[in-house]
């Protein structure tokens, strides 16, 4: 039995996927990371990550993967169904907190009208 609050998203991980989002969909950047999203086909909200080897080891990576990962899990409730995101990493990333970055995604979020009211 799954309960809302433990529900996550679906992942992107076909290499087309993100190459479909890098694209066709839109970019917004900022200085710790770059979201790309488009309307997905699935009416679910997907989501994917990368973090190139400029940010350091793959330790300080997946440390990056997993700040994004519960940032947008707590933005995941007001998100609009339907959209593909896929978030690139930056270095600048590993100097915060998932609550941080969390106000980042949905401040970039909401300016995209990609938040339900």
């Amino acid at each position: 039995m799954i309960y809302d609050f433990m529900k996550r998203t679906d992942k992107l991980k076909q290499n087309w996927e993100f190459r479909r989002l890098y694209n066709r969909g839109k970019c917004v950047a900022t200085s710790e990371f770059i979201l790309y999203f488009a309307k997905g086909k699935s009416g679910r909200v997907r989501l994917g990550i990368t973090a190139g080897k400029k940010i350091g080891s793959a330790v300080r990576r997946n440390r990056a993967k997993r700040i994004i990962n519960a940032a947008f899990d707590s933005c995941l409730p007001r998100i609009k169904k339907g959209y593909d995101f896929c978030i690139v990493a930056r270095a600048k990333i590993l100097s915060l907190k998932s609550t941080q970055v969390t106000d980042m995604i949905f401040k970039k979020l909401t300016e995209n009208g990609l938040i339900d009211e």
